[in-house]
């Protein structure tokens, strides 16, 4: 169960990161309260999955997830290069996140 916790604090971590381009210096009150809960739910959820899972591997994952995940929503939603270059960097990230799951025996 704590991969699937991690995984989904991976995803807020996606969800924080989306809503920091639209807080406009934390004035955007809906957007703030946005960015706010999806902080505090995405690290709960790694703190949780750290107690299974190696903190390093844990982190490790939870931050590839959210970077992956940002950058696929940069490159869909708001126009970002989708250069084979980024997409075959992805692909690492992708590959190294597996292999630490691989690993990590859990």
């Amino acid at each position: 169960m704590a991969w699937v916790w991690l995984i989904i604090g991976g995803c807020f971590e996606v969800g924080f990161t989306t809503c920091l381009r639209f807080v406009d210096g934390f004035r955007n009150l809906p957007w703030t309260l946005a960015f706010l809960v999806s902080v505090a739910l995405s690290m709960g959820l790694l703190e949780l999955a750290s107690r299974s899972i190696a903190m390093g591997t844990a982190y490790a994952v939870w931050g590839g997830i959210g970077a992956i995940g940002t950058v696929i929503v940069g490159m869909i939603w708001f126009g970002e290069p989708s250069t084979p270059i980024r997409i075959a960097l992805i692909l690492a990230i992708v590959a190294c996140i597996a292999g630490l799951k691989l690993s990590a025996g859990h």
